[in-house]
């Protein structure tokens, strides 16, 4: 299984991205994960917060396949701990499935399109982060859920 994390806008703050490298190095030893970013729309303050999210999701939908599973990052998601984010991970893998893409989307979400592309929801707060420090949280979880598959003793209950 594939493991893409799709993201609108790049990550900045060095802090984050050293951070984001560290479990990037440590998932190679588990899955097939990467990061792909979308560049930032360009002249946005002309468009409407639909007409952003519109053309957000045209980018998104160049990203991604039909046979793609698809899992939005979104706030009103199905809130899930650890372990059952890694259950959740391990259904997908022994169903069969081929690529899970999780999607953060830009600043105002995603669009009534991308919604209806979706197969499923997650949130990973009922907070509210940055769409950088999401990145950040999003790897370190997947990292977790994994060494938890493993029974590796970094998640402690």
């Amino acid at each position: 299984m594939k493991i893409t994390l799709l993201t609108i806008g790049k990550t900045e703050d060095k802090y984050l991205t050293e951070g984001i490298g560290i479990y990037l190095k440590r998932l190679k030893h588990y899955i097939n994960f990467s990061i792909l970013e979308i560049p930032d729309l360009k002249n946005t303050k002309s468009l409407s917060t639909e007409q952003q999210k519109s053309k957000e999701a045209e980018l998104i939908f160049k990203n991604i396949n039909s046979t793609d599973h698809v899992i939005l990052l979104d706030e009103k998601g199905q809130e899930l701990t650890s372990k059952q984010y890694s259950a959740f991970l391990n259904k997908k893998m022994v169903g069969g499935q081929q690529h899970l893409v999780f999607i953060v989307g830009g600043p105002y979400g995603f669009s009534k399109d991308v919604y209806e592309r979706s197969n499923e929801k997650i949130s990973l707060s009922r907070m509210t982060f940055s769409h950088q420090m999401i990145r950040l949280f999003f790897t370190e979880q997947l990292y977790r859920a994994f060494t938890i598959l493993k029974g590796e003793p970094y998640h402690h209950d």
